[in-house]
């Protein structure tokens, strides 16, 4: 089995979502989210795309039903002895195949937690599942219970985190040995992706974000190459990946002279990450982190250019976002514990000016602060 965790890891994550199902008073929980499965049982597969479904029973049982293209990958890449597999057809309803493994690990009347919220459960595919477990047995949203386990990242965890903090800073650094005026945005993303591979890593969970001129101002990824001009801003958001744990970068870079708006958003953009890390630790939440960011862009005059956003917590995730829970936002009273690993972005976007700027880093939350783990010069890169 390629399994990236030791037994007493698998075991401690089983023990806690045990006890937490205990107080849930849940008989099983139908987990649809891939980041959960990956958690618990160390499956790794970008086949969640269609229907499949780790049943956990509250005395620790599991069982997997999927298709037959993942049955060979979860016996290789996970720690389950029970796979059962539903056939690819016209007339295939994996909802009741559900039902009648359900049926067999005798949950008819249980309590049953769903995961509703998942990219693996889509909303005709919910459908069904609620009309084929109709009378059978109680279903109740659990969306947040695995998620809320993984926000807090073990030791085995945090050895991968920082792993993947030094492949974020070498695709940093690649990123900057290129950017020059006349520099092709391919060829910086390749350099990129080339550091990150080369160095042992993994796919990220979403495109990297890169965009100059005016493109400096989106927060997506988007189709299309440009090459940078004489004066030119580039923006880019990436993330160095590391068995499947995310660390992120986010910087705007100025090629030329910098514009005097450039060196004034920069000066508030980094006053603003100082202000929320300062805010990073035990006894303060996520909504704690935005208001400091809030804060100092408002004092400086720049409501209007900030994003109602300012970062997000990170870990082991799939396609189609890196981004996971809690995020910083307004009144988000989700509480900062040791051991969350959290990127906190000061984003600046003036449409009328056509100025960007941007910086952020990845953090471990600790016993009493946040340390940063990557991007460890805060200055503005000029090239």
């Amino acid at each position: 089995m390629a399994l990236h965790f030791s037994p007493a890891e698998f075991a401690r994550r089983r023990a806690s979502l045990l006890a937490t199902m205990q107080q849930e008073r849940l008989d099983a929980l139908f987990l649809f989210q891939q980041e959960s499965m990956f958690w618990l049982t160390g499956y790794d597969t970008f086949g969640f795309c269609f229907f499949q479904c780790l049943v956990v029973k509250a005395d620790g049982s599991m069982a997997l039903l999927t298709r037959s293209a993942d049955l060979r990958q979860a016996q290789h890449t996970s720690n389950l002895s029970c796979i059962r597999v539903w056939k690819d057809g016209k007339d295939a309803d994996p909802a009741n195949d559900l039902l009648a493994l359900a049926r067999d690990l005798r949950l008819a009347g249980k309590r049953i937690g769903v995961e509703f919220e998942s990219y693996g459960l889509v909303a005709s595919n919910g459908r069904k599942l609620e009309a084929a477990f109709e009378g059978f047995s109680e279903f109740v949203d659990a969306s947040t219970i695995v998620t809320r386990l993984r926000a807090v990242k073990s030791s085995e965890e945090i050895a991968y985190v920082r792993q993947a903090a030094s492949l974020s800073d070498a695709a940093d650094r690649a990123a900057l040995d290129l950017i020059r005026a006349g520099a092709d945005e391919g060829d910086i993303l390749a350099a990129q992706h080339n550091a990150i591979f080369s160095g042992g890593g993994d796919y990220p969970a979403n495109e990297f974000i890169i965009g100059s001129g005016q493109d400096a101002l989106l927060c997506r990824y988007k189709a299309g190459r440009r090459k940078l001009s004489e004066r030119d801003q580039i923006t880019l958001e990436f993330a160095g990946t590391y068995r499947h744990y995310h660390a992120a970068i986010m910087r705007t870079v100025v090629v030329g002279e910098p514009r005097p708006l450039h060196l004034t958003y920069h000066a508030a953009a980094k006053a603003a990450l100082l202000a929320c890390e300062s805010e990073l630790k035990p006894g303060r939440s996520a909504g704690d982190v935005f208001a400091a960011h809030a804060k100092v862009f408002d004092e400086h005059g720049l409501s209007n250019h900030r994003l109602n956003a300012c970062g997000y917590s990170l870990g082991a995730k799939f396609t189609p976002s890196w981004m996971d829970w809690p995020m910083f936002y307004e009144d988000n009273d989700w509480p900062l514990v040791p051991g969350m690993v959290m990127f906190a972005h000061m984003i600046l976007m003036d449409s009328e000016s056509e100025t960007a700027m941007c910086l952020g880093r990845t953090y471990l939350v600790g016993e009493s602060s946040c340390e940063p783990i990557n991007l460890p010069d805060l200055d503005l890169a000029t090239r």
